[in-house]
């Protein structure tokens, strides 16, 4: 938006990340969103298509990120944050940075989250998109109407001591073997002859 074009070595990691993005996975998100604000009563009228400016034309105040959390999580957003949208710069990247920290609350992985920078200026929708996917895997595991494939629960696993005894004297395939191993009998080069 106000950012120089990136040339170089810049220009290409940026067209890796634009690559990245998925209008199809963007549209899901949107329409995910949709059904949760609808579920409780939220009247915020957008498009759920999953073109590039669509999704962050959306998302890039915050206004509906924050009523999205809100809405899974009642009363985490004070009320006057979520009267009115926003129109100036900082408030809007405050309300990003408001539902990203409920999200950490929430449960979201930090290396699923986005930078504030990455929705405001278009920097990377692809991760705003995997931000929005985690939040629906955890939204599901609270109750509530899930996005994309269920997460996974742990697998805890409880051995005996006698299991675990009899584990340590069994030698693995990856730890390889020396035996008979020595230098004997190895030259590489010529050997260093002392007097000429």
């Amino acid at each position: 938006m106000y950012r120089a074009t990136k040339v170089g070595l810049g220009a290409e990691a940026q067209a890796k990340i634009l690559a990245k993005y998925d209008p199809e996975q963007a549209k899901e998100c949107l329409e995910w969103v949709k059904t949760i604000l609808a579920n409780q009563n939220a009247d915020i009228a957008f498009d759920t298509d999953g073109d590039r400016q669509n999704f962050a034309a959306v998302l890039d105040d915050g206004y509906v990120l924050v009523h999205l959390i809100n809405a899974l999580e009642p009363g985490c957003i004070p009320s006057g944050k979520l009267k009115n949208r926003p129109t100036m710069q900082f408030k809007k990247m405050e309300l990003i940075g408001l539902f990203l920290d409920k999200l950490k609350a929430y449960g979201i992985a930090e290396h699923e989250l986005f930078a504030t920078i990455d929705l405001t200026e278009s920097q990377d929708l692809n991760q705003v998109v995997i931000c929005l996917h985690a939040l629906g895997r955890k939204a599901r595991q609270k109750g509530h109407i899930g996005l994309g494939p269920q997460e996974s629960q742990g697998n805890v696993r409880n051995f005996t001591d006698e299991q675990l005894k009899a584990g340590q004297n069994v030698i693995s395939l990856q730890m390889g073997s020396n035996k008979g191993a020595s230098q004997a009998g190895m030259n590489f080069g010529k050997s260093r002859m002392i007097i000429d």
